[in-house]
């Protein structure tokens, strides 16, 4: 699926764009299902197992962050899960053993979309191994004014930055103190249908959407099948195996990677824009004061 070139770019960078993963009719039905479920948030006043809302949501003015878990909520996401072509990108990064992690939507609606802090996925979840990385599905054309996922190049092969603030987890690098110049960050932009892949350890963060055109992020996050998470897997061997999307079960592969442990946990538990609110200083909301 992916050429020489763009492995080389992958494992030099952290990250990588590929364009025409999804057709036209699958991108249809990706946003026809999204309408529709941000439609049903009118009926919704705070978070729920679906839902993650905008601070300025209402019934009248529906505003989605974040649909959770949408593999678990219509069949159009699920297919994306064992999407031929992702799958095979990802086999072409690991080799032939690939297991499934997570997924969630990002929305960034026209003219308000809420940025992303800077953070490293690896914070998050660390595992035996850092072979890990997250798909991103453009739904929306993507340009750097609709606030689209941007990555320091490189940073995965760094440190794991300190992503606590007061003593607990906040999913958040400190732009102050972490040393790392944000301004030479490499905007992902793509045509919809393309998609990003970024390592777990790459550091990575986006804007608000100052745009009048909406950005919707489909992020899916898979793993080599022989890197485990350190933390544990609460729903035990059978459902780990579960998660299997190409190949079989393999051992966990130990490998020498810097760890940090997202512990104690953060104060606003939930998804990343509530553990961000624990966050002192923040990047994004110090350049929309400046604006």
């Amino acid at each position: 699926m992916l050429t020489q070139q763009q492995m080389a770019e992958y494992h030099a960078t952290g990250a990588l764009v590929v364009p025409g993963i999804l057709s036209q009719a699958e991108l249809m039905g990706l946003r026809d299902v999204t309408d529709r479920l941000v439609e049903q948030s009118r009926a919704v006043t705070r978070h729920t197992d679906v839902f993650d809302l905008e601070d300025s949501h209402s019934p009248a003015q529906p505003r989605v962050r974040r649909i959770k878990d949408p593999e678990l909520v219509d069949p159009a996401y699920a297919a994306l899960v064992r999407h031929p072509n992702i799958i095979a990108a990802l086999c072409d990064l690991w080799g032939p053993h690939v297991r499934f992690d997570a997924a969630k939507l990002n929305l960034k609606s026209a003219g308000y979309g809420a940025a992303v802090e800077w953070h490293q996925d690896w914070a998050f979840y660390p595992h035996t191994n850092d072979d890990l990385a997250a798909v991103g599905v453009m739904m929306d054309d993507m340009a750097e004014e609709n606030g689209p996922l941007m990555v320091i190049e490189g940073s995965h092969r760094g440190p794991v930055y300190d992503h606590h603030a007061n003593g607990r987890f906040c999913g958040a690098m400190d732009p102050a103190t972490s040393g790392v110049d944000f301004a030479q960050a490499r905007v992902l932009t793509g045509a919809a249908g393309s998609i990003t892949i970024h390592h777990v350890r790459a550091i990575h963060g986006s804007a608000p959407n100052t745009s009048n055109r909406d950005r919707r992020l489909l992020l899916f996050q898979f793993r080599a099948a022989d890197a485990w998470p350190l933390l544990g897997f609460r729903g035990g061997i059978d459902a780990w195996n579960a998660l299997m999307v190409a190949g079989e079960p393999q051992e966990p592969r130990l490998a020498d990677v810097p760890v940090r442990l997202p512990l104690p946990p953060a104060d606003h538990q939930g998804s990343i824009y509530e553990n961000q609110k624990g966050a002192g200083r923040r990047f994004f909301g110090a350049v929309a004061a400046a604006r």
